[in-house]
């Protein structure tokens, strides 16, 4: 499978899941996407002491916070951002998927966990660095495509 395929699926498997399935993929998806390792590699110069704060705060309690909890805490880490560019990754991710979770939480809209799933896609093509023509080739990869089409579509074998 292509990434373009890859993401067409993915894109397919959240446009027909069930409201249960799309919010329980959002939950295990965000969960997975800011947990706390993925944050160690932020240097001290990328973030004030507040920014980090209110990441660690909205990592620890992403799916007990609300939405306009979870904007306030996004607002205190955007001013917060010391560098123009070249933020950590784990960093980015994290923050990436506290938006597009946010935005699903006030509108409820699956494009935000399609992105979500799409962050997700990437963290770990960052880990395996998978093959644009055969992007399933790597187990990690697969295993994530995997994980992604059970919690969409639960009854598919």
């Amino acid at each position: 499978m292509n990434y373009s395929e890859l993401e067409a699926d993915i894109l397919r498997l959240i446009v027909e899941a069930t409201e249960g399935s799309v919010r329980a993929f959002g939950e295990e998806t965000v969960t997975r996407l800011v947990q706390p390792e993925l944050l160690r590699g932020a240097a001290e110069d990328e973030l004030t002491e507040e920014a980090r704060a209110a990441l660690t705060t909205a990592c620890a309690n992403v799916l007990t916070i609300s939405a306009a909890e979870l904007h306030d805490e996004l607002a205190t880490i955007y001013e917060g951002i010391l560098v123009d560019d070249g933020l950590d990754t784990g960093v980015l991710t994290a923050i990436s998927a506290l938006a597009h979770w946010k935005s699903y939480l006030e509108q409820n809209r699956r494009g935000e966990l399609y992105e979500l799933a799409i962050r997700s896609i990437e963290d770990v093509d960052h880990e395996v660095s998978a093959d644009l023509d055969d992007f399933l080739a790597t187990p990690e990869m697969a295993a994530e495509y995997e994980r992604i089409r059970q919690l969409l579509d639960p009854g598919a074998k």
